[in-house]
């Protein structure tokens, strides 16, 4: 990856981290169903001003049902049932695995030792936060977040293999999917009533962390991110996303008041060091010719 792709893969890292204080901040009493259909219901507007992807109908659609409306809706799902952000930011990223098994499978795309070693130490790092919670989050919530792993994982898979050659305009034309289900759902969930009060309730706070979930995280992160699925494999571009979990644990505690304990701050310190190996680049093997004219080889 480039120098300048790293640069954009490590902002596109930070927007997200800090999104999920900001999504925190201001859902508020709003359902979190209604709170993600109103987020892509912000980014569909620019579908009139962007040329349709060059990729099937499918796979735009795919995209919208898995990357957005799945990830966010259990997301959101799970943050309203009291995963805190910080922990919300750590425990999505089961999807960096999961893409790269879902990619060698469907896209015949196989990973480098050192990929598959770096994501296993991260993977260890998320052992070991959950081990430091306990018991102080709820089954389901542990559920639902990772129902939102499994459909952003299923959703990168796609988007890899959409052939789209720039992320924007896939991601404005898939954010024309979850608007209705995510909608249809809601109603199911909280019912008219419940959808009523939480428009009703849909104050200032709600409207700027909507404002940067459409600007931030979904046109520029998601732009960012499906360009770079357009131009390298999974296994080079997902491990980035690795770096979310303590760019969010940092805003939670910052901004949240959530203090990290001994077990979140040793998991977090491993999850790092498993992100930098998994997306540091391989040595590269040069052959040389002794004076006696035998060949050698060696890493560099």
């Amino acid at each position: 990856m480039s120098p300048r792709h790293r640069l954009l893969a490590a902002l596109m890292a930070v927007i997200w981290g800090v999104n999920f204080v900001v999504i925190d901040a201001g859902m508020g009493d709003v359902p979190p169903l209604v709170f993600a259909a109103i987020r892509f219901l912000g980014v569909a507007p620019l579908a009139l001003f962007i040329p349709r992807p060059r990729a099937s109908a499918r796979a735009v659609i795919g995209v919208g049902l898995f990357m957005f409306a799945g990830q966010y809706g259990f997301l959101y799902l799970s943050m309203a049932a009291g995963l805190p952000a910080g922990l919300a930011a750590l425990m999505l990223q089961a999807q960096v695995p999961l893409t790269i098994a879902f990619a060698a499978i469907a896209l015949r795309e196989r990973p480098g030792v050192r990929t598959l070693l770096g994501v296993a130490v991260a993977a260890a790092g998320l052992v070991v936060v959950g081990i430091g919670r306990g018991g102080a989050i709820s089954l389901g919530a542990v559920v639902l977040v990772g129902f939102a792993a499994i459909t952003w994982a299923i959703g990168n898979v796609i988007a890899r293999g959409s052939g789209a050659p720039s992320g924007l305009p896939l991601t404005v034309w898939a954010s024309l999917v979850p608007p209705v289900p995510l909608a249809v759902l809601a109603l199911a969930v909280s019912g008219p009533s419940g959808v009523a009060h939480g428009l009703g309730t849909f104050g200032w706070a709600a409207l700027a962390s909507t404002a940067y979930t459409v600007i931030l995280s979904t046109v520029a992160g998601f732009t960012i991110f499906n360009g770079l699925l357009a131009r390298y494999s999974s296994a080079s571009v997902v491990p980035w996303v690795l770096v979310v979990p303590p760019v969010g644990m940092v805003a939670s505690a910052i901004f949240l008041g959530e203090r990290p304990n001994a077990a979140e701050i040793i998991g977090g310190v491993v999850l790092i060091a498993g992100a930098w190996l998994a997306l540091s680049p391989p040595r590269r093997k040069v052959r040389f010719t002794a004076p006696n004219g035998e060949v050698y080889s060696a890493e560099r």
